[in-house]
Parts: C-alpha cells; structure tokens; sequence
C-alpha cells in the first residue's frame, strides 16, 4: 500500500479513469460520445420543456449543444419540434431509433458499469453508488454547474503549465 492509496483525489482520478476508458467503449460509436448519451437520455427520459433547458439541465453551452443536437438528428436518433405552447421554443424530442439505441446503450453501459465496480461485492456496488448519488447532489446544490465547458477551461486556466 502506498501513501496515493488513501488520498481522496487519487483513487477518485483512479476510479474516474476506469469509468471514462470502459464507457467510451460502451458510447464511443454515439455521435458527442458521453454528452450525446446524456441528451438522447434526457431527450427519452426527462422530456425537458425546450432545448435551453436542456442546456441548462446538462450543463452544456448552447453552441456546443447545437452542433451535437445536429449530429444526433443526422443520425436519426433525436428531432426538434416546436412547442406547441410557443412555435419559437424547440423541444429535442428522441425518435423511435432514439429510443431503441439508448436501450442498447443502456445495456452497455450496465457492463461497463459492472466492470469497474467488480472488485466490490454487490451489497457495496449498491452502497458506494447511494453514496456518490448523495455526495454528487450535494456538491451540486453547493456549487451547481452552468456550463460544464467553461468549468474545462476554468481548471485548464488554473493548472500550472
């Protein structure tokens, strides 16, 4: 055992590691990859009330957001309808082959899942992620993110080169 073996933020950059390189196996073929997953989940699941609040409720820039809602619709998986309350509000809306791949996905993802977290038993699976579901709230409601690309290029900026 080494001194790294007990600091909080190694054995998270560890686990976190492990979760993103068995992920992108699970969602890499996925036009925005991790993000695209999010909204076609969002898309299917939340039914946010327009695309900014989609925006917001991810975290993303709306730029950003658009150039990933492009590349879900070319590939068929989500479209942009307008509210009916109000034609200039765009609702992001999964298609029947939306719906289709994000239970695949869905699948996936569940391996992946289970493959970083097989060195605990399944009691402590459960424990662990209750825990992080409380601590990610917390931290949320703390210090919620706007936009998870400026939080990028705000520890970018504070990194020592």
């Amino acid at each position: 055992m080494t001194a790294l073996d007990e600091d909080f933020g190694w054995t998270l950059g560890v686990v976190f590691r492990a979760y993103i390189k068995a992920t992108n196996v699970a969602v890499g073929d996925l036009p925005g990859g991790h993000r695209g997953y999010q909204i076609l989940t969002a898309a299917t699941r939340d039914q946010p009330e327009s695309q900014s609040a989609l925006c917001q409720q991810l975290g993303i820039d709306r730029t950003v957001m658009t150039y990933l809602l492009d590349d879900l619709e070319r590939a068929s998986l989500v479209e942009r309808r307008p509210a009916p309350t109000d034609r200039r509000t765009r609702l992001v809306v999964a298609t029947e082959t939306g719906r289709t791949r994000l239970a695949e996905l869905d699948r996936r993802l569940a391996l992946a899942e289970a493959h970083v977290l097989a060195g605990l038993a399944p009691d402590e699976q459960v424990g662990l992620k209750a825990l992080l579901c409380k601590l990610a709230a917390h931290a949320n409601a703390a210090d919620p993110v706007g936009d998870a690309c400026q939080v990028v290029q705000d520890i970018a900026a504070s990194t020592p080169q």
